[in-house]
């Protein structure tokens, strides 16, 4: 049959429809950088969709993210019944503005706030927005109490590892914050508070603690840090606060590490940041930050808005955001409670420590971190690091092995003062099941064994070589 009049030519820049999904009236390509020229059938167009998003990795298979990739069915059910509420629209959603609130409680209480009902504190779209608000409190806290005492207040700093997520670089360009970083060093591999006094000064607006830093999953020794500056303000007069940067440790921590102090036990913690969509077992995007108490965040900072009929007030950088998170994150309080967290991530870290354990039984590896804190775990090649024994490939060869075979485990080099040292890293989370994590390690002796048995490197081009920072 010949082809209708004035029927188009496939172009590189089309989409091709497959003709049992099209309707016969319907072009069977379409532009793939502009808008068609006509409408589609809702089917046709899903499936175009789907097959394209076909193509994205195994989520399951994804041991480079922290972020949860599965709810059970009734999360699931839950997520589409609500998927539609507005956030900001607390007149229109009163009772899902009421659910935020008590998760704020929990989470405070949660994190031994003194009173857990006089704390304040918000939802946001992931941890990387806690961590902006999070900032511009302390910065506007310190640029209050700098006017009142009659002093400047135009050179603001904060003062972090090294080692630190990309959010707070970004949070100190946004906000013209000066970065002042700790070097993470063989000696002092995380902020530890040694030597805090040579960055901290009169325009410090806080210090940055991590609580799983994102290159080992290790903890921060927050307490350490807290008493460095204790003792800086006793012999200075300065009293810098901290926020402590809990994107994953906060939903960690507290159920396997009930005994270590990071938390508003410490009276310096001024706030604490977290990520739902984390250990908080909720599909992204979703955050929460939450001050030890009100007075902690500047009254300036919160917006009265008139939206749709009522007035009510806002503390967020984005508006309109999506409600179903909130609801998710009451959901698993709810569905698991603390025993249930505290199972589930019991689990991760067994498993992290099995796999830990494996790994570093191979002669290649040395591990860096065996799960001991976050369920991560991550290793160097053991050994020199040039050639050693006329070895030809590295660990950017092996994440290229086990690509090729499904696996996303990515190779990277440590912060820029332990730039020559290069590791591998698996965030074990829920849905990585001991059963996975075998197959994982079968996959890694298989990879090694090939590797073995080169005798020159492997082409350039067939390397991954950029960093990873997530």
């Amino acid at each position: 049959m010949p082809l209708r009049p004035g029927r188009r030519a496939v172009l590189p820049d089309s989409l091709t429809v497959n003709p049992l999904f099209a309707e016969s009236a319907e072009e069977l390509t379409v532009p793939r950088f502009a808008l068609p020229a006509g409408s589609m059938a809702p089917h046709t167009a899903y499936q175009l969709v789907h097959d394209e998003a076909m193509l994205d990795g195994n989520a399951r298979l994804n041991l480079a993210t922290f972020v949860t990739t599965w709810m059970e069915p009734a999360a699931d059910q839950l997520y589409r019944e609500t998927f539609d509420k507005n956030m900001i629209d607390k007149d229109e959603y009163p009772a899902t503005a009421a659910i935020e609130a008590r998760c704020v409680t929990m989470l405070a209480d949660l994190w031994h706030a003194p009173e857990p009902r006089a704390t304040i504190g918000t939802s946001t779209v992931g941890s990387s927005e806690a961590c902006m608000l999070g900032g511009l409190a302390l910065k506007r806290r310190w640029q209050l109490a700098r006017r009142a005492a009659g002093a400047a207040a135009e050179r603001p700093n904060l003062v972090m590892s090294s080692a630190v997520q990309v959010v707070w670089e970004k949070f100190a360009n946004y906000w013209d914050v000066e970065p002042r970083y700790v070097p993470v060093t063989d000696e002092h591999p995380l902020l530890d508070g040694a030597d805090i006094g040579h960055y901290v000064d009169e325009n410090t607006i806080g210090v940055v603690a991590i609580l799983g830093q994102t290159y080992t999953g290790a903890y921060e020794p927050v307490a350490r840090i807290a008493a460095a500056l204790d003792q800086l303000q006793a012999d200075t007069g300065l009293d810098v606060p901290i926020h402590v940067d809990g994107a994953s440790g906060g939903f960690v921590a507290p159920f396997l590490d009930p005994d270590l102090v990071w938390d508003f036990r410490l009276p310096r913690v001024a706030s604490i940041s977290t990520s739902g969509h984390k250990y908080g077992l909720v599909y992204p995007g979703i955050g929460w930050v939450v001050w030890r108490a009100a007075e902690r965040l500047p009254e300036e900072l919160i917006f009265k808005v008139s939206y749709l009929g009522g007035e009510m007030p806002t503390l967020a950088i984005n508006f309109s955001r999506p409600g179903a998170q909130v609801l998710l994150q009451y959901y698993n309080f709810l569905r698991l409670g603390f025993d249930g967290y505290r199972r589930v991530q019991q689990a991760c870290r067994d498993i992290a420590k099995h796999l830990s354990g494996a790994i570093g039984a191979m002669d290649e590896f040395e591990v860096v971190a065996d799960g001991s804190e976050l369920p991560v775990v991550a290793w160097k090649l053991a050994g020199a690091t040039a050639n050693p024994g006329g070895r030809w490939w590295d660990l950017h060869d092996l994440s290229n092995q086990l690509r090729e075979r499904g696996w996303q485990v990515p190779a990277y080099p440590l912060p820029d003062d332990m730039a020559g040292t290069t590791v591998q890293r698996v965030v074990v989370r829920n849905g990585v099941s001991r059963d996975l994590a075998d197959h994982l390690l079968d996959n890694i002796r298989s990879s090694v064994e090939y590797l073995r048995g080169l005798s020159a490197p492997l082409p350039r081009a067939g390397r991954q070589e950029t960093a990873y920072h997530h």
